[in-house]
């Protein structure tokens, strides 16, 4: 039997505690959070056997201890389980950038206990009551070790983040902060920086707002995620973060470059070469102009749960253009995604699996 500690036990804290209550019934799970009513929704839910003090030894009894609070209280934690962890203990934690954690494990000499983690998985929604014990499944989990972590605690924890249903990646933590700098904090500062543009370019009558629905607010609705988180992923991975900001400020004045000159065949180059690489990268193949319909379900993991709905709506001449599990679900709710040709089958849909009690998200923004 293990025991796990949990720094926060919010969104993303609650539903790892939830996956491995679902998976490891016999695990003993302790929990600090500064909101005590989550404690006492994760107690009153069987989800964790006790809660701890702020500073409280029995963190020092822990196989693994999850930091799941906001940076700034995770690295002051690090320092304080320095002092009280067994030998054995694997410390982790599951914030966006890695890079500013791993410098102070290294610091601390904590480098041979600690992996830090990024579960690609989560929601515009926060706090204990809007975790799942699906959360995290099918979704990929980022782990960057510590240079002097070895092989077989790796193996070990790597072991136990698969056990809980999600596809575990191990990456260096220069690697994870440049790779989410691309394809997860730039999206999400264009997004933000294209939503103020239109803000500012639009007139009293605000015929810009009126106007904007289907392919606007589809790439732009990231931008409704949390401003108190962003400003600190930014400043986080300030410096991967202002690298592909370069690279994207340089395509950006090559392609207006383009259009002052109407080079009509670079123009053509650049959309055909975006739209072949966009296809090849999830079942969704609709670009930013179409409108796209899609539901999100939260299903477990189990044979036949995918072929069960496509039946079920098949059974209504209900037509599916695209269904598969999300892997990277940062900030989409549900772990299956489905895209139907029309609205009126979205919406069909919607009521026929919400009347045989599945949880259905329908994309608002």
């Amino acid at each position: 039997m293990k025991t796990i500690g949990f720094i926060g036990l919010g969104l993303i804290g609650g539903s790892i505690a939830k996956a491995i209550r679902k998976y490891h019934s016999d695990y003993h799970l302790l929990a600090y959070d500064s909101n005590k009513e989550n404690l006492a929704a994760a107690l009153s839910d069987n989800i964790i056997d006790a809660v701890c003090e702020a500073r409280d030894s029995r963190f020092g009894t822990c196989d693994y201890v999850f930091l799941c609070a906001p940076v700034e209280i995770n690295l002051q934690y690090l320092e304080y389980l320095k002092s009280v962890r067994s030998s054995d203990c694997i410390i982790t934690d599951v914030g966006s950038v890695k890079s500013i954690i791993h410098e102070r494990a290294e610091a601390l000499g904590m480098e041979d206990c600690f992996i830090g983690g990024h579960p690609m998985a989560g929601s515009e929604k926060s706090g204990f009551s809007h975790s799942s014990d699906r959360l995290i499944e099918n979704a990929y989990y980022i782990l960057t070790p510590g240079g002097e972590v070895h092989i077989d605690k790796l193996t070990e924890f790597t072991q136990l983040i698969a056990s809980l249903g999600a596809i575990p990646m191990v990456l260096t933590s220069q690697e994870h902060d440049f790779i989410t700098a691309g394809v997860s904090h730039l999206p999400h500062i264009i997004a933000s920086a294209l939503v103020n543009l239109i803000n500012m370019l639009d007139n009293d009558a605000e015929y810009m707002k009126t106007i904007a629905a289907g392919g606007f607010r589809d790439i732009t609705r990231i931008a409704s995620s949390s401003p108190v988180m962003w400003e600190q992923i930014c400043i986080e991975n300030q410096k991967n973060i202002s690298t592909v900001l370069d690279e994207f400020i340089r395509m950006l004045i090559q392609i207006r470059c383009s259009i002052d000159n109407k080079e009509a065949e670079n123009l053509y180059e650049m959309f055909a070469s975006s739209k072949e690489y966009r296809d090849s990268i999830d079942i969704t193949a609709s670009g930013p102009i179409s409108k796209s319909f899609v539901l999100y379900l939260d299903i477990a993991d189990e044979a036949g749960g995918i072929a069960t709905i496509a039946t079920t709506l098949a059974m209504d001449n209900i037509s599916i253009k695209n269904i598969g599990i999300i892997h990277n679900r940062e900030f989409e709710e549900g772990v299956l995604q489905i895209e139907f040709y029309e609205e009126e089958a979205m919406n069909r849909a919607y009521g026929l699996l919400k009347k045989r009690n599945y949880i259905v998200y329908e994309r608002t923004k």
